[in-house]
């Protein structure tokens, strides 16, 4: 009888000790680990590698002449934010749709530009039949959408990877490419490629 009830205590006081599980943590600035979001977990994107990507971008979009011209001009001119395309094997349409909205806020803060709401964007895509499907990347739809949201210039990208592999090291280069594009022209205004590596090494 009394083996019956120690054999289950015995257990119960292992899992308390030895044999805990995973513990979960919080990371970033104001907890006990701030540099959490630092390391690299694999050779996939992460959420700081977009963050550079596109804060390299932005930074170069704003230090450029046709962002000097919109300052110059009396009327801030309008501008659409469209997707970006994600020309890799990454699942990270989640990470670029965050990207985007802190884009937006970013253009709308600078007081520079005009910036047509995203959303307004999203119900016309929807409207002519291009939820979920390639069509908001063709250049053309792109173009007429953003005229009949009475845009002059629309803001776009794509991110792109390299892989290379040899003897059991491996190395991803990605690039994100950002156009800012005048609408009745297709003249491309600004164009810049950002780019970060991604490594598995011995």
């Amino acid at each position: 009888m009394k083996t019956r009830f120690l054999i289950p205590a015995l257990v119960a006081a292992a899992l308390a000790t030895g044999c805990a599980g995973p513990t979960a943590v919080r990371g970033g600035p104001g907890t006990e680990n701030p540099n959490l979001d630092e390391a690299a977990m694999s050779t996939g994107l992460d959420r700081k590698d977009l963050e550079y990507l596109m804060q390299q971008n932005v930074e170069k979009l704003m230090a450029s002449r046709a962002w000097a011209e919109f300052r110059n001009e009396r009327k801030a001119p309008v501008l659409a934010i469209w997707p970006i395309r994600n020309d890799t094997t990454e699942h990270i349409e989640n990470q670029l749709n965050t990207l985007l909205a802190t884009l937006e806020s970013q253009m709308v803060e600078s007081g520079d530009v005009a910036v047509v709401s995203r959303e307004r964007q999203r119900e016309m895509a929807e409207e002519v039949g291009l939820q979920n499907t390639n069509g908001v990347y063709d250049p053309s739809t792109v173009a007429r959408l953003s005229k009949q949201v009475g845009a002059r210039y629309f803001l776009t990208g794509k991110v792109q990877a390299v892989d290379e592999r040899m003897e059991g090291e491996r190395r991803v280069q990605y690039t994100l490419t950002m156009q800012l594009i005048e609408v009745d022209t297709s003249m491309i205004k600004f164009q810049n490629t950002a780019a970060r590596t991604k490594a598995i090494v011995r």
